[in-house]
């Protein structure tokens, strides 16, 4: 068995974890100004009078301001003119000013009072239109109503249109943030690949991952896909334990937040010696992934990218389209405040690619009934292309190269 699989215990392998984290810097109140007016400027030439944020990441990105999504209504309104005012439970006042600050403007609502109608007399007392107000995307369906009922006259739309403007496009901050997440998460996959044993349970691997990741500054893992053998091909994993076999494809997909900003690395490769079909695999999994990466240029359309990867794998047998054995969906995902977020790399979608758009990169290979291949690492655009967070896995029986 290759050294970088098995080997090692869980309490070695933490034991010899040591957390760094003096690289981190968080996004300053500098950058999150400068974020307030780009919104601002786009509200100004979409003819938006407000833009009003739930309890989301959207909160977060712009404000710092991070809250629950609950039954009462928290956030901001921001205006073409770049003011902002929180809209808050009165009995919050004091934990929304922890963040804020005492110069913020916050307008109060009683728990026997309309948080919409407080909305609506806001825009009325700022003079801000609201003939069209635009709503995150991410606010449940009753602050929609509430805001429609309080506002019968104002056209809502959905606030991605300032918000994933703004979002989708990276700063150098925000990919120092993400590299660090992703660094951590690649080492935990490296250590967990060291740990599997014969029998082993998926769970065990899974809280092994969450304590390393912890151990190593990160948040907990955010989420955790273990996977042996045939459940590889289900792409979000199997319920319940599995239990490891000699000869099984292993497939872990995980990752966490540094200040927020989210990792998601997946690493498949076979526990004892690998058959010639899953090295065939696998390499086909590594070049349809690499084919992807190359055809990621500024100005291709987000779906050339996914039609890459596609037609690796169409020439060799698989699909076509998202029929399996084959890639049954999109090759990739943004990434940053939210594990999926603006834009996709998939069919249909005609965006051009632009600098500091980041995206995950995993066309994975499932094959119902034997086994599944993702390998899946992320890359952010710049002015000359391309580059990779993390670099492509080495092979199915050396997956770090060692």
């Amino acid at each position: 068995m290759a050294n970088s699989i098995g080997g090692s215990s869980a309490a070695i392998q933490l034991a010899d974890i040591k957390a760094d984290l003096t690289d981190v810097r968080p996004i300053t109140a500098a950058e999150r100004c400068e974020r307030v007016n780009k919104a601002a400027r786009l509200m100004r030439e979409q003819g938006i009078g407000a833009l009003v944020l739930t309890a989301s990441t959207s909160l977060y990105y712009f404000t710092g301001l991070q809250w629950y999504q609950s039954e009462r209504l928290i956030g901001a309104v921001l205006t073409p003119e770049g003011q902002i005012v929180y809209v808050c439970p009165a009995f919050e006042e004091s934990k929304v000013r922890e963040t804020v600050g005492d110069s913020a403007q916050l307008r109060l609502w009683e728990e026997d009072e309309s948080p919409y109608q407080l909305v609506s007399q806001l825009l009325a007392d700022l003079r801000a239109s609201a003939s069209c107000i635009a709503l995150d995307e991410a606010a449940p369906f009753f602050v929609f109503d509430g805001l429609r009922q309080a506002m019968p006259l104002s056209r809502i739309i959905n606030a991605m249109v300032v918000t994933a403007e703004c979002r989708m496009h990276k700063s150098n901050a925000e990919l120092a943030l993400m590299q660090k997440a992703k660094n951590i998460t690649l080492e935990v996959q490296r250590r967990t690949a060291k740990i599997l044993r014969e029998g082993i349970s998926s769970v065990e691997v899974a809280a092994f991952i969450d304590q390393a990741h912890r151990a190593f500054g990160g948040s907990s893992s955010t989420f955790c896909i273990v996977s042996f053998g045939a459940p590889t091909a289900m792409p979000h994993g199997p319920d319940g334990a599995q239990y490891l076999r000699e000869g099984d494809m292993v497939l872990i997909d995980t990752g966490c937040k540094i200040q927020n900003y989210h990792s998601d690395i997946t690493r498949s490769y076979v526990f004892g010696q690998p058959t010639e079909r899953q090295r065939t695999i696998w390499e086909l999994e590594k070049s349809a992934q690499a084919a992807a990466f190359h055809a990621a240029q500024v100005g291709v359309a987000c779906e050339q990218v996914d039609a890459a990867a596609r037609k690796v794998l169409e020439a060799a047998g698989m699909g076509p389209g998202y029929k399996t054995p084959g890639l049954p969906h999109r090759t990739g995902h943004g990434i940053g405040l939210d594990i999926h977020e603006w834009t996709y790399l998939v069919k249909g979608n005609t965006r051009p690619l632009a600098p500091g758009m980041c995206f995950s990169n995993e066309p994975m290979i499932c094959i119902e009934g034997e086994f599944g291949v993702r390998l899946e690492d992320h890359f952010y655009m710049t002015e000359q292309g391309p580059k990779w967070f993390t670099g492509q896995s080495h092979a199915v029986d050396a997956p770090f190269g060692d």
